[in-house]
């Protein structure tokens, strides 16, 4: 007599994946809740995990435990403020430029809804368009997103705090992790691989990172564009949110190139960033990417997505170590549950044997 398939819990197995779906929408809305608090956490996290390197190496040349200590916080500190840095000089630049394209601003504006005219499009659309094209509401736009930046001292005080406990308690991270691999085996080695992963995630964006900025900072640099080491200093932090990272850090120089040359400087300015952001940053940093943390490029993708929902816009930032946090404590704990890597793991691309089973013939 045939029975029902039931789950390892003795429960039936469609109840069983019930019960699971229903864990997670609860988990998730409760995240989402707290977000203010998981993001800036994690971005803590992520950054003291970057430069710990530094500490253990200066340990290995005999310094002292609280020297080292101080200087991974005086690196952290560093890097967040380099980050920092940028996305605000960028935007603050860029506020500080547009008065003085004013009249070319409307003298764009006038140029382009007379193109409409000429192309047939009717008179109520085109003062939609010029509506749109304000250079009043541009202005205003610019001078919120300020406001917003500056209203954002007091997660950064909050972050700055976490960042200083968690520099201070890192040094006994590894113990911890020892502790726990005694009993847990499978936990320790999941931890471990989450930092692994984390590191050479960094390491790849970075280098990515560091030359996209170059070759765009040359790029506008040659075509007129103001401020172009600003700009590209904006694509080296913007590169840290996968697949559409260029695309923020193309608005910038875009909107100046439109208000210098008109359309034909956007459009070039477009197409260099097209060749050089979407190539790199799209094309080819996603598979050194999926090859160093174990995740493929459509995987990445909607964890980009996924995060950037739930997190709102450091998530976006942390999309790729928050995925391989999850991956880590969910999936590669458990051995029952190694048949996820099959749907979001990178493609195995080491040549097969010769005679294995399924071996790719010749």
């Amino acid at each position: 007599m045939r029975t029902h398939r039931q789950s390892p819990a003795g429960l039936p197995r469609g109840l069983a994946v019930l019960l699971g779906v229903a864990a997670t929408v609860v988990v998730v809305a409760g995240i989402r809740l707290v977000a203010w608090l998981i993001a800036p956490t994690l971005l803590a996290l992520v950054i003291v995990i970057a430069v710990s390197p530094v500490q253990n190496w200066l340990r290995r040349k005999g310094w002292p435990g609280w020297l080292t200590t101080v200087v991974l916080v005086v690196l952290v500190y560093g890097v967040l403020l380099v980050l920092s840095f940028g996305i605000f000089l960028s935007v603050a630049r860029l506020a500080e430029l547009l008065p003085q394209y004013a009249a070319k601003a409307n003298e764009t504006a006038g140029s382009m809804t007379s193109a409409l005219g000429r192309l047939g499009v009717g008179h109520d659309q085109i003062q939609a368009v010029a509506g749109s094209l304000d250079y009043g509401k541009l202005t205003t736009a610019l001078t919120q997103l300020l406001g917003a930046v500056a209203s954002a001292v007091s997660s950064v005080v909050f972050l700055l705090a976490l960042l200083l406990f968690l520099s201070a308690d890192y040094g006994r991270v590894a113990q911890r992790i020892a502790d726990v691999a005694a009993e847990r085996p499978a936990i320790g080695a999941a931890l471990r691989t989450f930092v692994r992963g984390t590191r050479r995630y960094l390491v790849v964006t970075t280098v990515f990172g560091l030359i996209v900025a170059v070759l765009d900072a040359v790029a506008l640099a040659i075509i007129g564009i103001p401020l172009a080491v600003t700009w590209g200093l904006l694509s080296f932090v913007t590169n840290y949110i996968p697949n559409i990272g260029f695309i923020i850090g193309v608005a910038p120089p875009a909107l100046l190139a439109l208000l210098i040359g008109g359309p034909k400087e956007l459009l070039l300015v477009i197409a260099v960033y097209g060749v050089l952001n979407f190539v790199l940053q799209s094309l080819i940093q996603p598979r050194f990417v999926g090859d160093a943390v174990g995740l493929s490029a459509l995987a990445t993708f909607v964890a980009l997505v996924f995060w950037a929902w739930l997190l709102g816009p450091l998530g976006a930032i942390l999309a790729i170590p928050a995925t391989l946090l999850v991956k880590a404590l969910l999936v590669d704990v458990d051995p029952r549950a190694r048949w996820a890597n099959a749907f979001i793991g990178a493609p195995d691309r080491r040549p097969r044997r010769t005679g294995a089973p399924f071996a790719r013939r010749g």
